[in-house]
């Protein structure tokens, strides 16, 4: 088969990766993809926005199967493009990305079907938020209505941080046109889990679960980010847990979009929150996680190739899923000052020394090859993933692999997987 994987970062590196294993994959192409997705696959050279040119290179080149990585090319509908052309992609069309391109849809999706989630309430008039900010119990937490490359969350700790946060999402355009709405919901006290589970309309498959570090700095202190690591399986997660999300949260929402006319194929990723009452949903997202993907694909035993066939057609209800039993561990390397401004075209050391350690998976997000060298062009450089018979084990791998790694500014937390961290 001829396989095109959509996008340029970690996540799309994992999945090219993974795919690649696979006996029936003939070649792999990625666009763009990275200076690691090079090595394995052919880089074409089209944005993961351009939806027409993506659509006429899958028609051109008899691409039997293309993998939607990042989250804006679905909510802009790309699988709808390719449906129309009688391509195949994996992904939700956009009528049912919209349970992460739209935090108010998920909301009152949510509300609905009485999902747990926090409380919350909506805004599109700035004065009416700031005024609802007068009289809420602090920390509250302000959510951009939009897709904002998962920085578009702020807790807000008092009245002024949250009359800041306001003004820049819905009167300076922090965000665009994703902060011109907003959501302020009430500030949930627990640890953080990621669920991913492939959907094909009915039927659905859990994959393991895992835990991102979304803070920038050791300690889960500084800004949001996109990811700074994570680890497999949950230090967090049981089977009591596991057993409520699927009676709760799973099927509820898949009750929930089927009422309203919407079927989804894809991949469904809940954010959650583990709180003393139980798990709460943070978040929906419709694409496979980054970094959980970079954490989760080397603990997969299974071919993820007819998984991904099975979803698009229906037929998961005759598929399982084997892992590795093994623990896993990410450590995101990313350029000094990011998530805010950052330099890009250091020259990056080291790669094949790191990659020489056993069970060490080394996955590119921000890179490009110029000159005959590897160098740094994003925010999130490398994710640096390890395997260990324990936790403690494949920490120890992996920070050992990010020693051998070197880059002006380099910046990663040296806590992934470290205890229980909020």
């Amino acid at each position: 088969m001829k396989i095109l994987v959509i996008g340029s970062g970690g996540r799309e590196h994992a999945l090219a990766w993974k795919l690649g294993r696979s006996p029936d994959a003939e070649c792999i192409f990625c666009a763009p993809g990275n200076a690691g997705t090079a090595e394995i696959a052919e880089n074409v050279s089209i944005a993961a926005g351009d939806l027409q040119a993506l659509v006429q290179f899958a028609r051109d080149n008899r691409i039997d199967l293309t993998v939607v990585g990042p989250d804006d090319p679905l909510a802009a509908g790309i699988v709808d493009f390719f449906n129309a052309e009688k391509l195949r992609a994996f992904g939700p069309t956009k009528s049912a990305a919209r349970v992460e391109a739209s935090k108010i849809f998920a909301k009152e999706l949510m509300r609905a079907q009485k999902i747990p989630t926090a409380e919350a309430r909506t805004f599109s008039d700035s004065s009416e938020a700031l005024h609802y900010c007068e009289r809420v119990k602090f920390p509250v937490v302000i959510k951009a209505d939009g897709l904002a490359l998962g920085k578009g969350v702020i807790i807000a700790p008092d009245a002024a941080t949250a009359r800041s946060t306001i003004n820049e999402m819905m009167n300076q355009g922090r965000f665009g046109d994703a902060g011109r709405r907003i959501v302020i919901e009430d500030f949930l006290r627990g640890t953080e889990c990621s669920l991913h589970a492939l959907v094909d309309g009915s039927c659905y498959r859990l994959l393991e679960s895992a835990r991102d570090h979304k803070r920038a700095l050791d300690g889960n202190q500084g800004p949001n980010t996109g990811g700074m690591g994570a680890f497999s399986p949950a230090n967090n997660w049981n089977k009591e847990l596991q057993s409520k999300f699927e009676t709760e949260i799973m099927q509820p929402l898949l009750r929930g979009l089927l009422q309203e006319g919407i079927t989804f194929h894809g991949l469904l990723y809940p954010g959650l929150i583990i709180t003393s009452e139980g798990a709460r949903v943070l978040e929906f997202n419709c694409r496979f996680g980054d970094p959980e993907t970079q954490v989760l694909l080397p603990r997969m035993k299974s071919d993820l190739l007819p998984l991904l066939e099975a979803t698009i057609d229906g037929n998961l209800s005759k598929c399982a899923i084997d892992w590795d039993t093994r623990a896993a561990v990410t450590v995101v390397l990313a350029s000094g000052g990011y998530p805010d401004k950052y330099e890009a075209e250091k020259t990056i050391s080291g790669l094949d020394d790191a990659a020489k350690l056993k069970d060490v998976q080394i996955f590119h997000a921000g890179t490009k090859r110029a000159d005959g060298e590897v160098k740094t062009a994003g925010g999130r450089v490398l994710a640096v993933t390890a395997l260990g018979l324990t936790l403690e084990a494949a920490r120890a791998r992996a920070y050992e692999a990010v020693s051998r790694i070197h880059f002006e500014n380099c910046h990663y937390r040296r806590d992934i997987a470290l205890g229980v961290i909020n």
